[in-house]
């Protein structure tokens, strides 16, 4: 059975990005960017608010194209054109890339999604991670902490529903100052 991991880089000041969406400040380097690839590779699929895939759908498809690229850039294009990804939005009307759209955040359904798929789920967006929080379908958080102060921009859990008990797994540090937090959503 698979558990919805919420997978997310955060500043030391708790933002996920800038006010103005940037994320310039994440220190991904090749430590970093191995470790995302070993990581996600095994990962059932990911799950993505509209927002979210749209920027991923921006860059990944074609990010190997680019005899310059990284090979850690090149991998991870590989894997995120190949990964099945469910994109929860109203809006879209079409996605490529093994994409599947969902309107709503229904429990039921996603109760059978982690019964079908046998891995951990890879669930990234502020807002759809705060649903998914407040409606008890998160099992883990796995949140890397980047060594840098923003001081403003967009949290991760954005609301006081969305409270729930930890218990740590694993710290990790890497060389470059981040610091991998992991933990299990302890339900009552």
């Amino acid at each position: 059975m698979g558990t919805i991991i919420v997978w997310m880089s955060l500043s030391l000041d708790g933002f996920m990005e800038g006010p103005d969406r940037e994320i310039d400040w994440h220190r991904v380097d090749d430590e970093l960017a191995a470790h995302f690839n070993d990581e996600l590779r095994g990962k059932g699929a990911f799950l993505d608010g509209r927002v979210t895939y749209e920027l991923m759908a921006d860059y990944w498809p074609t990010a190997d194209a680019d005899p310059a690229s990284p090979q850690s850039v090149a991998e991870f294009a590989r894997i995120w054109r190949e990964k099945r990804k469910i994109v929860y939005s109203r809006t879209m009307r079409e996605a490529g890339w093994n994409t599947t759209i969902v309107r709503d955040v229904v429990p039921d359904e996603v109760a059978a999604l982690k019964e079908e798929i046998d891995a951990d789920l890879v669930l990234g967006g502020a807002d759809l991670s705060s649903a998914f929080m407040r409606l008890g379908l998160v099992d883990g958080l796995q949140l890397y902490i980047h060594p840098v102060v923003i001081g403003a921009g967009k949290r991760l859990f954005q609301s006081a529903d969305a409270v729930a008990n930890l218990e740590l797994l694993e710290t990790r540090p890497f060389t470059n100052g981040v610091v991998l937090l992991r933990y299990r959503v302890v339900q009552a």
